[in-house]
Parts: structure tokens; C-alpha cells; sequence
């Protein structure tokens, strides 16, 4: 198969965690904020466009309250996204500004309005202040499948290789795990890799994402320096990073999270009948209400005494 029919589309979630960001821009010195880390993933995603021209790029924004499309955003269509110069693209390119090519120039404004956009209706007296990631990636897994079908509508039989870039801010939130790996199996059943660039803490969600899809996990050790890390690692797609030298593969923490109280664990209790995880024991399952047979040690009988009569 050539190059021109395979699509690579690029899919980047960027945490978009305003206390997260908040906190990161007061305490730390190179003032490190979230507009810097947005403009390394434009740089990124201008990259892949630049790479072919059959390469795709989405945008979702991971925010506290909602999952938003930075790009393709309400302005654009996915429809857009297979043009090839075509009315409905040229529609959206404002023109060219500073010998910048336009459909790149559009999409860095669209982004930047929307992420705009975004903040400013951000209600920060919600009780929300965990990151809605696992929403985000069944975005993306969705955009996937929706370009897909979009694409083998323009030309036949061409097929599509996708991946998802996961930038990661906030730590992570047991009370997701669920919704979170069955995003996580998903992808690996359309053969879509999850890349992670944690930016903070490290992240045993996103270990387990990248292991199991095939993906790259990466602890930024310098957070300026994230563009970098971007362009040399992230950048590259599957067949390419083969040939490169990349970091080591990282040990995976692969603990689970208790249905009960959402907190990892290492040893517990499983349900029989649907595998729903416990640290403490339960004669009745919480999740599907299975009443578990409980097998009691037998009773022994105390023997009689028999009385001896005297003579």
C-alpha cells in the first residue's frame, strides 16, 4: 500500500485542569504555564501535518467540567479534514499571515479561540476539580471512528492509522478506573496506540494504557523542555520509532482500584460474576448484588458423657 492511501491521524488531549495549572503557575520558577504547553502541542501538531500530506490532527481539550474538540471545533467539520485544498477548507483559512501557510494558521487561531473559549466559562465554585480524562479518550476513540467511516466515504478502500497522545497535568482519579480501561481495551481492539507525556506525577492509569495498546510513556523530567520531548519522541509514528533511540520502557504499575472505595490495591477480593474488585470482603456483591455462598467449617458435635451408676 503507498503513502497516499494510509491516513495517520494524530489525536493530542491536553489536560486542561485549571486548579492544576493554577497551582503549577504560582509555584513553580520558569512560570511554566498552560498557554506554553498548548503552543508546544501546535508546534506538534503542525509537525504531523507537515510529515504527509495524508497526515490528520484532532485537538480535544481535558477539562474538569467537559471534554471539548480544540479541533476540528464548531467551525470546522470532520469533513474538512479530507480536503485537498477544497472549497469548505479554503473557507476556513483566513488567509496567510506572516508567509505562514494558511490552513496551519487557521487551525492555531481555532485552537487558541477555543481554549479561550473554554476557560472563560470555566465555573470554578464546582465541586469538579478532577480531570475528565476518560471522557476525553472516548472523544477521541469516537473522532476515530467517525473520520474513519468519513474517510472510506471520499476514497475506497483506504485505510487509517490513528494514535492518541495523552498530555497529562492533574493526577489521576480512581473514581474513572472503570470507564478509563474499558477505554483502554477499546483501543487495542481498533489497534489504536495511547501515548502518555506526563507532565507531574506519574500516572499507573496511563503505564497501563501505553503497555497494553503499544504505546510510549514518558515522565517529562523538564517541563520547558516539553517541546522537545514532543518533537523527538511523539512525533514519530510506529514504524518510524523502530528505527530511532527512544527512552526505556518504564516499570508498569499495574494495581487496580476497588470498587468499594476507588483506592488502589494490591491484594483483595474479586466477584465471580462480574470480576468486580474489593479490599474488604463482602458477603454480597455491591455491583451486581451476588450472594456468595460462604462455606462454614462443620460443627462438631460435643459427645455425651456416659454416666457410670454405682453399684
Amino acid at each position: 500500500m503507498s503513502a497516499d492511501d494510509e491516513l495517520s491521524l494524530l489525536v493530542i488531549v491536553i489536560d486542561t485542569n485549571p486548579i492544576w495549572w493554577g497551582k503549577k503557575a504560582l509555584g513553580e520558577a520558569e512560570q511554566f504555564t498552560l498557554s506554553r504547553c498548548i503552543d508546544a502541542a501546535m508546534v506538534l501538531g503542525n509537525s504531523h501535518l507537515f510529515m504527509n500530506r495524508t497526515n490528520r490532527l484532532a485537538v480535544i481539550a481535558s477539562h474538569t467540567q467537559e471534554s471539548r474538540f480544540l479541533y476540528p471545533g464548531k467551525g470546522w467539520a470532520f469533513a474538512d479534514l479530507f480536503g485537498d485544498g477544497g472549497s469548505s477548507m479554503e473557507s476556513n483559512c483566513s488567509g496567510s499571515k506572516d508567509g505562514k501557510y494558511e490552513l496551519l494558521t487557521a487551525i492555531n487561531d481555532a485552537i487558541a479561540e477555543e481554549i479561550k473559549d473554554l476557560m472563560t466559562k470555566t465555573d470554578m465554585r464546582g465541586q469538579q476539580t478532577e480531570t475528565l480524562l476518560a471522557g476525553s479518550l472516548a472523544k477521541a476513540l469516537c473522532s476515530n471512528v467517525d473520520i474513519n467511516k468519513m474517510s472510506k466515504e471520499v476514497k475506497a478502500n483506504q485505510e487509517m492509522k490513528s494514535r492518541i497522545l495523552v498530555i497529562k497535568a492533574a493526577e489521576d482519579s480512581a473514581l474513572q478506573y472503570m470507564n478509563f480501561m474499558n477505554v483502554i481495551f477499546a483501543a487495542q481492539k481498533q489497534s489504536i496506540l495511547i501515548d502518555a507525556c506526563v507532565l507531574d506525577s506519574d500516572s499507573g492509569l496511563l503505564q497501563q494504557a501505553c503497555d497494553i495498546t503499544g504505546g510510549i510513556y514518558l515522565k517529562v523530567p523538564h517541563m520547558p523542555s516539553l517541546l522537545q520531548y514532543l518533537l523527538w519522541v511523539f512525533l514519530p509514528d510506529q514504524e518510524q520509532r523502530s528505527q530511532l533511540v527512544l527512552p526505556p520502557p518504564i516499570h508498569v504499575d499495574y494495581r487496580a482500584a476497588c470498587f468499594c472505595h476507588r483506592n488502589l490495591i494490591e491484594i483483595g477480593y474479586v466477584c465471580s460474576v462480574c470480576l468486580s474488585i474489593f479490599c474488604n470482603f463482602s458477603p454480597i456483591c455491591s455491583t451486581c448484588e451476588t450472594a456468595f455462598k460462604i462455606s462454614l467449617p462443620p460443627v462438631m458435635k460435643a459427645k455425651k458423657k456416659k454416666l457410670k451408676l454405682a453399684v
